[in-house]
């Protein structure tokens, strides 16, 4: 099931279901240490005619965001049972407290008493062994803790004096055939067991007396520390500060933080604008505040492989990190590379994926290849890719003044292994492609390559290192030439996706399979736009990988595998990827001549608004008949696409519509400032 309305500060996180129960709760880093690890946590309501569950058919919901801000606004309703309810859920900005408000609403005409139950079902460190959990008299509260790891949680009613429940459950799970203290709650009582150990899970009742036709507000809160006594503290400041304040000081924080953006927003549709900035705050919760940018934190795809996407891959937050500088968010992308610093190998190259703490992560790539010899395990467009967006960094930042310790610790290790990472023909070596699946030399992996070493070369042009800026521009230009010459197809009249290595015939085999990663022959600067080559490579892209459904969008490549729906690969090549339907997107407002061309562009930006989620989420992929979310959801990569995308569609929306204004055409006519909304 796909995650939704992702919440978080940079050390907690935490995500939804499409029912609106929590399954995701990561803390102390984001994307590590997943407390529930997608074990379900329940939120129900009792009243006299009836039970339910928030998961439960007759639950109408709506699960959106407060307008640029990271609260969730969900309204929900029961017509048969005669109430509405609507939560609003927010991670505070200033302590690793979650807290929810609650407002019930009695459209009968008569008083009624309505119990609230917020149920938490966790596996502390990722796992259901040893955690206790027990119900802590002095703070009214259930605890639970393994290790260095607490978690409290509270609640808070109108009608009591003093944050306390009104009842509480305590038990084990997955063991003797019990589900879970959640089923306690279903007769509206809760039997009260005050401590349980193991497998464990817990639940606290809170109680309102609402009279004929009103409403209430109730309260519950989570608050997680690395010790009891920080719990403890975390406590009372919130009850000390209430829930209300913390609440409304994280919506105030994230409408300001968003709105820093310096762009003319103004000069793109409503609809466009807001789903811009939601990808920005989206981008943000995946982004640990030590530095690591994760790819997503769907746990919903450990049924799959029994792993995730909850690492950082260099190369991933690389274009995220790219994304926000242009944004001008500079402080997360400096952490990032903060990060990519203390990571780099003696070596000069950056590993496959690292965890949020900075350590390797799981990898499938193999140190031998076929014939058992040595090979790298790596992506060498993940340590390209660091040095060409730092270089954009410190432009963008106005940092490049201070820029000395990267240029000495990063840019020259890794410029130095990009250089000598290299065959006779000046090609880089094989290595692992962007998609993980094949070894080779390819185009992508090529392009940034010759992109990051253009960025050493200004490094040290800048740092008056002239023989490197002269070595480093001189090894560019070679690789830019060689692809030339071996990566283009004149049987074809386009570029090859990549070359691997044969050593029965001891050559490069071509591959000529359509991916829609080529788009980096344009957008890493190694091919000039107007270059016919490159305009029957970008042409061919379209025509062979457009989903040919009514849902649409670009494929990844011929005949995708990963997650493949249909053998019918004429028609659907591959599953839709919003990430290849926006480079698309790229590549037309970089070719636009007139601020009209700009339309078809503004359309594909538009598709990834239609098979986003309502809240603004967009997964992976998307299912290429029904359009429903595929694989991971939020992906960081999706929304770091649209936020660049959106970017450069602005910025040559203002450069054609001053063109045209100075050549005599009438904007208007065009409706320059209010683009066609299809």
């Amino acid at each position: 099931m796909a995650r939704d309305l992702p919440i978080g500060n940079g050390n907690v996180l935490i995500n939804f279901d499409a029912a609106y129960n929590i399954r995701d709760m990561y803390y102390p880093l984001v994307g590590q240490e997943n407390q529930s690890s997608d074990h379900l946590s329940h939120f129900g309501i009792w009243c006299q005619e009836g039970f339910f569950w928030i998961d439960h058919p007759e639950v109408s919901k709506k699960l959106t965001y407060l307008e640029d801000s990271l609260v969730t606004d969900v309204p929900c309703s029961h017509e048969r049972l005669g109430l509405s309810f609507g939560i609003r859920d927010g991670v505070d900005v200033q302590q690793n407290a979650f807290v929810r408000k609650v407002k019930v609403e009695n459209h009968f005409d008569v008083e009624r008493e309505i119990k609230l139950y917020f149920h938490l079902d966790l596996q502390i460190y990722g796992n259901g062994v040893g955690d206790t959990i027990y119900y802590d008299p002095e703070l009214n509260s259930l605890v639970f803790y393994k290790g260095h790891r607490y978690m409290s949680l509270s609640c808070l009613s109108p009608d009591s004096e003093k944050p306390a429940p009104s009842g509480y459950a305590t038990g084990q799970k997955g063991i003797h055939g019990l589900e879970g203290t959640w089923r306690d709650a279903e007769d509206g009582h809760l039997g009260g067991n005050p401590i349980a150990q193991g497998s464990v899970d817990g639940i606290i009742e809170l109680t309102l007396k609402l009279p004929a036709n009103s409403s209430k507000e109730a309260w519950f809160w989570i608050c997680f520390g690395k010790t009891k006594q920080e719990v403890e503290r975390l406590e009372q400041q919130l009850r000390t500060a209430t829930p209300q304040v913390l609440l409304q000081r994280t919506h105030e924080h994230w409408v300001k933080w968003v709105n820093q953006d310096a762009h003319q927003l103004s000069l793109l549709k409503p609809d466009l604008e807001s789903f811009y900035k939601r990808c920005l705050l989206i981008t943000r919760t995946n982004v640990d505040n030590r530095g690591a940018i994760i790819a997503a934190n769907d746990s919903d795809i450990l049924k799959f492989a029994k792993d995730t996407y909850s690492y950082m891959w260099p190369r991933d937050g690389a274009l995220v990190s790219h994304a926000l500088d242009r944004a001008g968010y500079h402080e997360l992308s400096r952490k990032f590379f903060d990060f990519c610093l203390k990571v780099l190998t003696p070596e000069g190259y950056l590993m496959h994926k690292y965890n949020p703490d900075s350590s390797v992560g799981s990898s499938w790539h193999p140190w031998v290849d076929g014939q058992g010899k040595k090979q790298l395990a790596i992506q060498e467009d993940e340590t390209a890719l660091v040095l060409f967006t730092l270089w954009h960094h410190h432009k963008l930042a106005g940092t490049l003044d201070k820029s000395r310790e990267d240029y000495e610790k990063l840019v020259k290790p890794a410029a130095d292994f990009l250089v000598h990472y290299r065959d006779a023909s000046g090609l880089p070596l094989p290595s692992y492609d962007l998609w993980e699946e094949r070894y080779g030399v390819l185009a992508f992996t090529v392009s940034s390559v010759y992109a990051g070493l253009v960025a050493a070369a200004r490094f040290a042009e800048f740092h008056e290192d002239k023989a490197r800026a002269v070595y480093y521009a001189d090894i560019a230009e070679l690789v830019k030439k060689s692809a030339e010459q071996q990566l283009f197809a004149p049987e074809k009249n386009r570029f090859l996706r990549a070359l691997y290595w044969s050593y029965e015939e001891n050559k490069y085999i071509p591959d000529y399979t359509m991916d829609m990663s080529m788009y980096a022959l344009f957008d890493f600067g190694l091919l000039q736009l107007e270059d016919p080559r490159l305009l029957a490579t970008m042409k061919a892209l379209k025509d062979k990988l457009w989903v040919q459904t009514d849902i649409g969008g670009i494929a990844r490549y011929e005949n995708d595998y990963y997650h493949q729906v249909t053998n019918d690969v004429a028609k659907v090549p591959g599953n839709p990827w919003f990430i290849c339907t926006l480079w698309y997107a790229e590549w037309l407002v970089a070719t636009a001549k007139m601020v009209q061309d700009l339309v078809e562009a503004e359309n594909l930006m538009r598709w990834a608004i239609n098979h986003a989620l309502p809240s603004g989420v967009m997964a992976e992929q998307v299912h290429p008949f029904s359009g429903e979310p595929m694989s991971v959801s939020p992906l960081t990569w999706s929304h770091a696409s649209f936020i660049k995308v959106a970017q450069e569609y602005l910025s040559k929306l203002k450069t054609l519509t001053s063109k045209e204004a100075k050549s005599g055409v009438d904007a208007s006519e065009d409706k320059v400032l209010e683009p066609v909304n299809h």
